[in-house]
């Protein structure tokens, strides 16, 4: 066999669903901003139901929504005859996914919803098919070419149903404002988690923070670095950031502690800082780039100003422990 076919047939099947995938812009009209006001609009839930292929693409999107701040939950509609249908309350909004919109296990689901005046969003490319022509907001999904070598097996059109449902999720997300800093709030676990945290999230701050005055001697400088056990000692001048004494420093110069009278002739002035919102990912990459263990944390109005406060201090063992690589 020749082994060259595989990747032919892979471009094929991949040239037909990228040209088939266009065809989405067809959805884009009253109706998607119907579906879209219905869910801002929604007092309870967003509930996803679908069966077979259309459910795990239903399935997909309900976990998209709840990622994003939107409460929602995956219904099955076969098990939902025994019982489940009792989750549905009538401030929900259920969107129903199904290419042909035509399955059977569908219509008890749409009769209840029906009944009890819940609204349904059905999504289908069947204009007159169950599914929407019992829905409040039709959704319809262009007929597209199936990708397989029989033209039969879902493959375009499942591409196509979870491209739409992800459409509707980032419509979703830009109307209510949705930023990195919320999706964190959603997300406290994981690499995502771990990518998303800043500065401001893993930097030490309060009476954890090694620091002296500018005046102090280097008795009380060697107390404090003992002390918090940083590896870093800050030294401020009316408040502000003056400049900074590492343990080698105090080391070097311990020979001469009889002599030592100014911190500020053996400290490094203008250290390097961090705002508090920058990605912890951004600290590691300068601590590696000016081979430093810390960085100072200031506020972002700070960042360029010649007097900065300083808000805390970043250590490289707390990034490795947090797992940012």
């Amino acid at each position: 066999m020749n082994k060259s076919n595989y990747i032919k047939q892979a471009l094929k099947s991949a040239n037909i669903q990228i040209k088939e995938l266009t065809k989405i812009k067809k959805v884009f009209n009253n109706s998607y901003i119907k579906a879209i006001d219905a869910i801002l609009h929604c007092k309870g839930k967003v509930i996803l139901a679908g069966i077979g292929k259309s459910g795990l693409i239903a399935r997909k999107i309900s976990a998209t929504f709840s990622s994003v701040g939107v409460p929602s939950f995956f219904c099955d509609p076969a098990q939902a005859l025994h019982g489940d249908m009792g989750q549905i309350e009538k401030k929900d909004v259920v969107i129903i996914f199904s290419y042909s919109g035509n399955t059977s296990e569908l219509t008890n689901m749409i009769k209840y919803c029906n009944r009890y005046r819940i609204k349904v969003i059905g999504v289908a490319s069947k204009p007159d098919s169950l599914l929407l022509k019992a829905s409040d907001i039709k959704l319809i999904i262009p007929k597209v070419k199936e990708s397989d070598t029989t033209g039969m097996v879902p493959t375009s059109s499942t591409s196509i149903t979870l491209l739409l449902g992800d459409c509707i999720a980032s419509t979703i997300m830009h109307q209510k404002k949705f930023s990195r800093e919320k999706f964190k709030v959603f997300h406290p676990g994981g690499n995502i988690g771990n990518t998303l945290l800043l500065a401001k999230d893993i930097m030490v701050t309060g009476k954890k923070i090694p620091i002296v005055n500018f005046k102090s001697n280097f008795k009380n400088a060697l107390k404090e670095m003992n002390k918090k056990k940083l590896g870093i000692l800050v030294v401020t001048k009316n408040k502000y950031i003056e400049g900074i004494v590492t343990d080698g420093d105090l080391r070097r110069e311990i020979k001469n502690y009889s002599n030592v009278k100014d911190l500020s002739k053996f400290m490094t002035k203008s250290p390097f800082v961090a705002n508090e919102n920058m990605p912890a990912t951004k600290a590691l990459a300068i601590m590696n780039e000016k081979k430093i263990t810390s960085l100072l944390v200031v506020s972002d109005r700070d960042m360029f100003k010649k007097n900065k406060t300083l808000k805390g201090i970043i250590h490289i063992h707390f990034l490795l422990q947090s797992g940012i690589k």
